[in-house]
């Protein structure tokens, strides 16, 4: 069996009195994509950002492919957050370049294919765009990137429908299989079609980790059903 993409230990992270994850101790598998679900507040975005290198764990440890997150790790993950981090001046030829630049992994000319798709001018500035147009343009940099894990936060709130669509599309056409992709939502109905396995996270722990195959045969139930029985419990869902 393959060495896991994703190790935490009891990995718990605190910002001052507030316990926002708590002794998680998770192994993830390469190769699958994986839905990090729980409603706002759950511990999900701190999770990934940790993942991410962007903050450090109070207690315990965690690992990507064997190596704790840092400047090592920030070259073959790739990160979308919850919020758009170009300048809204930038120019989309100019956040291509970005990437460029800053990823030897990026895959430029895979960008530029996808945004003459989206019919995209290479000029126009974030900050003319719609918000589910900045959106799409954000992943389809971060998905450009020959990745071993990708970390999506979010990925689909605030946009519309239409927009969820190409987003969810365009993670299963772009994702290689030997990848991982980790994808944090509220929106479970939506993602439910295109997850492998899922954990349930609230109050910073996770409280299930399964396959949604699992749920779906032997509990005989949606992923979204499955979630709405067992968070019944927590009165802040």
């Amino acid at each position: 069996m393959s060495e896991p993409i994703l190790r935490c230990s009891g990995l718990t992270k605190k910002y001052g009195n507030l316990l926002a994850l708590d002794n998680l101790n998770l192994d993830l598998p390469k190769g699958k994509i994986i839905g990090l679900l729980g409603p706002n507040g759950s511990g999900k975005t701190t999770l990934i950002k940790l993942l991410a290198g962007l903050l450090t764990p109070t207690a315990g440890s965690v690992t990507i492919d064997g190596k704790v997150p840092g400047p090592e790790t920030k070259a073959y993950v790739s990160y979308l957050p919850e919020r758009l981090y170009f300048n809204p001046a930038m120019t989309v030829a100019r956040c291509v370049t970005f990437f460029s630049d800053f990823y030897a992994d990026f895959d430029a000319a895979q960008a530029e294919t996808m945004l003459r798709l989206l019919a995209v001018p290479p000029q126009a500035k974030l900050r003319t765009l719609s918000k589910g147009t900045r959106e799409k343009v954000q992943l389809v940099l971060v998905m450009a990137r020959r990745a071993r894990l990708y970390l999506l936060d979010e990925p689909i709130g605030g946009v519309d429908p239409a927009a969820r669509e190409y987003i969810l599309n365009t993670i299963l056409q772009n994702y290689r299989p030997e990848a991982s992709v980790i994808l944090s939502t509220h929106l479970i109905q939506d993602v439910e079609k295109i997850l492998d396995e899922f954990l349930f996270i609230q109050n910073g722990r996770i409280y299930v980790h399964d396959t949604v195959d699992t749920v779906r045969t032997q509990k005989g139930m949606s992923l979204d059903q499955f979630f709405r029985e067992v968070f019944r419990c927590f009165p802040s869902c």
